[in-house]
């Protein structure tokens, strides 16, 4: 089976993602196993379930990129759009968990949050609007 250049390189992310969710899933383990409580820090549970769940979406991506009808720039484009603002939101939540410094990063934010929740709501809903789009035109 012959698979696009950009399907090849969004599954090789979503490869690379879920490897990152499995070594996290050992420093979860490492925290609960020396937690008094037997928990990890929320960001690092946060950040292993996150990780997990975002491969898989990457996964979802790469069979609508190959799907979808609009020419390689603009589905590469797409995807790595969403794409990088999974790893972007993966590698906060383990920033979150290796510092410690708060258990809800919505609780005080700094002023810059909305700005930054309006750049991954745009990119990733917009991202995979182009790609639903591009199946729907070439399949429907």
């Amino acid at each position: 089976m012959v698979i696009g250049t950009d399907t090849a390189w969004v599954l090789l992310s979503s490869g690379l993602i879920f490897l990152w969710a499995l070594v996290l899933g050992v420093w979860k383990w490492q925290a609960m196993t020396t937690s008094p409580d037997g928990s990890a820090h929320p960001y690092v549970d946060i950040a292993h379930r996150a990780a997990l769940l975002y491969s898989f979406a990457t996964a979802l991506i790469a069979a609508f990129v190959e799907l979808s009808g609009w020419p390689t720039a603009v589905n590469s484009a797409a995807a790595a759009t969403i794409v990088l603002l999974f790893v972007v939101t993966i590698a906060n939540y383990v920033r979150l968990g290796l510092t410690r410094e708060t258990d809800n990063q919505m609780r005080n934010p700094p002023s810059a949050m909305r700005f930054v929740l309006a750049a991954l709501i745009i990119g990733q809903i917009g991202g995979f609007t182009v790609l639903l789009v591009g199946f729907a035109t070439a399949h429907l």
